[in-house]
């Protein structure tokens, strides 16, 4: 069974810093690419970053809103993968979920996201 602990979503200040967390269990994590996604209020579901899996190169891309910001980290020693977030802004608060997707297929896991609020 594929459990996801995403964590790091807290309240911050326009400028300010954060780093989410997601641990993965129940899959083979170096098989997999890892992506985050964010919900804002009023929008649809986006992507925001991944990185491939080591496999193939761990690849790191961006959503054009997050280059210079944000960066994606992946610990394959730990099942993990982060997203340092710098110089948040209020338009980044969302939801922000976690996605495994299996490398060669369209299998998919989610998890059920941490909440960013970025506010004044």
């Amino acid at each position: 069974q594929v459990h996801f602990v995403e964590s790091g979503g807290a309240l911050v200040q326009p400028g300010e810093s954060l780093r989410l967390s997601c641990e993965v269990s129940g899959i083979t994590f170096e098989n997999y690419h890892m992506s985050w996604y964010r919900q804002t209020p009023g929008k649809e579901r986006e992507w925001v970053s991944t990185v491939l899996s080591i496999s193939d190169g761990s690849a790191k891309t961006y959503a054009d809103f997050v280059k210079g910001r944000f960066t994606v980290v992946m610990d394959n020693a730990k099942n993990t993968v982060y997203l340092q977030m710098d110089n948040l802004k209020p338009d980044d608060t969302g939801v922000y979920t976690c996605r495994a997707r299996r490398q060669y297929s369209d299998i998919l896991y989610w998890g059920k996201g941490t909440r960013v609020i970025v506010a004044s």
